[in-house]
């Protein structure tokens, strides 16, 4: 991935945070740490696709509103004055959400859905991106770089295991929030 043009690296770091936006965060801070990309374009690519995919989220939200064959595709509160309650509480809304796994497909269809008011959304989503991503960024980025110091030959290993198990904890978190 070193010869690749950083445009394309960038595209690359963009397009998989549409996948696994965690995932792509440690991998890109093992890359940017290894020097195959700066840190600088990774996370800004970072951003750039992680606020993508949310405002993504709340466009799914406001197309389901207008056409009732996509509400089957999303979840939906079943309270009467929601439109009302996701305008006032927007950046709350966004703000808590993208610090609990598994919220944001929710809540920010929800937002698009009730017609929240969408410049307080997008300005909340890249705030709490900034703040998130930035920060899972450079803690990868220092474990990844201390498993790829130390573990020599298993520093593989050690790094598939960081990424299960932020996969893991995202999907156990998810998981108790449905049950409670």
């Amino acid at each position: 991935m070193a010869a690749q043009p950083m445009w394309l690296k960038s595209a690359i770091i963009i397009i998989s945070t549409f996948i696994l936006e965690d995932v792509a965060t440690v991998l890109s801070a093992i890359a940017a740490h290894s020097g195959y990309i700066s840190f600088f374009v990774a996370l800004c690519s970072l951003w750039a696709g992680i606020a993508l995919g949310d405002i993504g989220l709340y466009g799914l939200g406001n197309a389901a509103a207008r056409w009732p064959y996509l509400q089957r595709f999303i979840t939906l509160p079943k309270r009467k004055r929601t439109e009302g309650w996701f305008a006032n509480h927007i950046i709350r809304i966004v703000v808590i959400s993208r610090f609990i796994p598994g919220a944001r497909l929710p809540l920010y269809t929800a937002c698009g859905f009730f017609k929240a008011p969408f410049l307080t959304f997008a300005l909340s989503v890249i705030f709490a991106t900034s703040i998130w991503t930035t920060f899972l960024f450079f803690l990868s980025s220092h474990i990844g770089g201390w498993i790829l110091g130390h573990m020599g030959e298993w520093r593989w290993l050690g790094l598939a295991g960081l990424i299960f198990c932020i996969i893991a904890v995202g999907r156990l978190i998810a998981r108790h929030q449905t049950m409670s």
